[in-house]
């Protein structure tokens, strides 16, 4: 597993996820700074940091830095990317969560 980076703010919090899981933040992150959409995003750290809780707060001025570890893009997992949304719009804003098991593509569904 490739782990990449977050790099927030300046001096900076460095935030490690595995390529994918940053790969999915990104694309959510990005469109709400894109809409100009301010949140909260909440991760639970590893048990090297202690094993608690994260929070940072994120608006359009925030400084961000995507760092990846491997050079191949991830496959795009839709399922987590809406569930990712769904919290991100939510009053307790983006909290990271574990990547759900896709679902059956519609040409599958209709074979059955």
């Amino acid at each position: 597993m490739n782990m990449g980076t977050l790099l927030y703010d300046n001096p900076g919090i460095v935030i490690t996820f595995d390529d994918r899981a940053l790969m999915h933040l990104q694309i959510v992150i990005s469109t709400k700074l894109r809409r100009r959409e301010s949140f909260i995003f909440t991760w639970s750290d590893s048990a090297d940091e202690g094993s608690g809780r994260s929070a940072i707060w994120l608006d359009p001025t925030s400084t961000l830095y995507y760092r990846y570890f491997g050079s191949r893009t991830p496959s795009i997992n839709r399922d987590w990317i809406e569930a990712l949304m769904l919290s991100a719009n939510s009053a307790g804003g983006l909290a990271f969560i574990a990547e759900p098991t896709p679902s059956p593509s519609i040409s599958a569904k209709t074979r059955r």
